[in-house]
């Protein structure tokens, strides 16, 4: 039918013979499934949507880096940012002059002792990034025995806890357009995480903070 369509068609009406209707040709051929596209397609690989469900705090962290402007055009600050899924506690936070997988490395190992974090214990999510994806931070997740997940390629929210966290900071009324230093950005920092840890009363949590949940005392505040 398909060849008839395109060439042999032609011949058959010089003959005097009418078989159908260009429109009715397409019918027939969709009927049969026929009418699709017959170039080379893209075929990606089906990537299994990551799962990230936490019943407890420190079962489960997402960890993200945004860039904050600097006090000149085309300067930036780096924010490395740690959260606890089940709690929405910032349990960790560093502003650097650069994005590098030594220091996300240092940020993480130092909040996992801080936080007194066990091998098996924890997941850590993160989006491709190159740090995140470094072979430094995997090593030192394999000797912490620490579990990391990743988002998906090209899926830009299947990380949606840390990209919340950063528009409540971003959308602070006292979020600056521009930070003068880097010393500036660390000194707004230190407020803006203890207020959104002990201060802000998170929708998602019912309204309590994430302190409260993070540290076991959100059933005696409901009480």
């Amino acid at each position: 039918l398909w060849v008839s369509r395109r060439g042999a068609d032609r011949g058959l009406l010089d003959e005097g013979t009418y078989l159908c209707s260009p429109r009715t040709m397409y019918r027939i051929l969709d009927d049969a499934q026929e009418v699709k596209e017959r170039r080379n397609q893209v075929r990606r690989p089906a990537y299994v949507k990551p799962e990230l469900l936490a019943t407890q705090p420190n079962q489960l962290w997402s960890w993200d880096i945004t860039k904050v402007l600097g006090p000149a055009k085309w300067t930036y600050f780096y924010l490395y940012v740690i959260l606890d899924v089940f709690s929405r506690y910032v349990v960790g936070w560093m502003v650097a002059p650069r994005e590098s997988a030594a220091l996300a490395e240092r940020l993480i190992a130092a909040t996992c002792a801080t936080q007194g974090i066990t091998p098996g214990q924890l997941t850590l999510h993160a989006d491709r990034g190159s740090s995140m994806r470094s072979k430094p931070v995997a090593l030192l997740l394999a000797d912490l025995g620490v579990v990391k997940t990743h988002s998906r390629p090209h899926v830009s929210n299947d990380n949606p806890f840390s990209e919340a966290q950063f528009k409540t900071l971003k959308y602070c009324p006292a979020f600056p357009d521009r930070f003068g230093s880097l010393e500036d950005a660390r000194a707004f920092g230190q407020p803006f995480f203890s207020w959104y840890n002990h201060d802000h009363h998170h929708s998602a949590l019912g309204y309590l903070t994430p302190a409260m949940v993070h540290y076991g005392i959100a059933e005696g505040v409901r009480d």
